[in-house]
């Protein structure tokens, strides 16, 4: 592509962004500003949905004006008081038909004077009401397991390599990007890509961004590191396209969870399903753990501990019969010495215990990652896995 082209192409958005933060600027105010009953006049942004043009605020609610990193995990948190509560929240403002997406000046809707739901719970009010009555009885919420937000740092295992699966999922790569001075992207900046519609690719489509965290991750039984199983990837963020050549592409990065880089890729993007929270009741001590044995191989990138709500991956997949959704346990053998046998050589009594419980989110053939629902010690690689 000419660079002449490129140039035009980053004046274009560049102008989009000015005219975008003009009107951020001269958004409505905070929502403690607003009174029930008040119309509001919502200003004119950029948004995917066709929102309110202005709202008649109902009493017992307040209003948001959604700014940028705004997600409605966060929101439920910031006013309900409990990040699973988002649903309420997506609930009172239904022309939001994916809540995966707001954006900066969309207009939302949120109770006010009432504490979060939590799962399981009906609400004083409503509670002992027979059906019929005066009142509708208010849904119960699930709890969530993994949502968009986790979708957005998912790691997983690639065994034939991250170059060879970038290749088989037809990855496209970041070539370059607007600001050349920004070494690290995230949201709403515009990135260069080295496909277009020879690649099938068309404006409004989305990508799923990727990043190589490990190459050559090694089984923590392999203690002489003699067989790569293969690269970890992570999902850090999404992208869209807006403009498409042949060979090459303009697209904005929607949401991220990770610093974005020049060279990491891009590939096709499929929306997750919501995974509801069904820990299990029938955990106890000493755990069975079913034969073949399953083993954590990776806890992250960073650090080698993890616990709750962190993701590991485990060396068993969909060809052991893993699916997402299941529940597994995760468990530590423990030996102590409790004397001689009776060659008089040393004697050690063994055991396995309950560490944490964990949710299948995603599988590949022969591995799967899982999200840890509750840890009751700190996670390593190396500790147990079992149904």
């Amino acid at each position: 592509m000419h660079q002449h082209k490129w140039l035009r192409a980053a004046f274009m958005i560049s102008g989009l962004a000015v005219a975008l933060t003009a009107q951020d600027s001269a958004q409505a105010p905070g929502p403690r500003d607003y009174q029930p009953g008040q119309v509001i006049k919502v200003a004119v942004h950029h948004s995917r949905w066709d929102y309110p043009k202005e709202i008649t605020l109902p009493e017992g609610t307040q209003l948001h004006i959604v700014e940028t990193r705004d997600t409605l995990w966060d929101l439920g948190n910031k006013y309900l008081g409990n990040p699973f509560s988002w649903p309420q929240i997506w609930e009172m403002n239904q022309w939001v038909t994916d809540p995966h997406w707001i954006y900066p000046g969309d207009p939302l809707v949120i109770p006010s004077g009432r504490t979060a739901i939590r799962p399981g719970e009906t609400p004083a009010d409503v509670t002992g009401l027979l059906p019929g009555g005066s009142k509708t009885r208010i849904k119960q919420r699930d709890e969530y397991a993994f949502t968009f937000q986790d979708y957005l740092q998912l790691p997983y295992l690639a065994p034939n390599g991250a170059e060879t699966h970038f290749k088989e999922i037809g990855a496209l790569k970041i070539a370059s990007r607007q600001e050349l001075m920004h070494s690290q992207l995230g949201d709403y900046d515009t990135i260069y890509l080295d496909g277009g519609s020879d690649n099938g690719l068309k404006i409004g489509d989305r990508l799923l961004a990727l990043k190589i965290i490990k190459t050559h991750l090694y089984h923590p039984a392999d203690k002489k590191q003699s067989k790569s199983m293969g690269d970890v990837i992570k999902q850090i963020g999404v992208a869209r396209i807006t403009e498409v050549e042949a060979k090459a592409a303009v697209a904005v990065i929607e949401k991220s969870a990770d610093t974005i880089q020049t060279g990491d890729r891009l590939a096709p993007f499929s929306e997750p399903a919501n995974i509801a929270m069904r820990l299990r009741s029938d955990v106890k001590n000493p755990v069975a753990i079913q034969s073949p044995e399953a083993r954590i191989i990776f806890v992250g990138e960073n650090h080698t501990v993890s616990g709750t709500g962190d993701m590991v991956i485990i060396d068993q997949g969909a060809k052991d019969g893993l699916k997402l959704g299941d529940v597994l346990l995760a468990a530590r053998e423990r030996t102590w010495p409790v004397g001689t046998d009776q060659k008089n050589a040393p004697a050690t009594g063994k055991t396995n215990y309950l560490i944490a419980q964990l949710v299948v989110v995603k599988t590949t053939e022969g591995s799967a990652t899982c999200r840890i629902l509750r840890a009751y010690e700190e996670v390593m690689a190396g500790d147990l896995v079992t149904r």
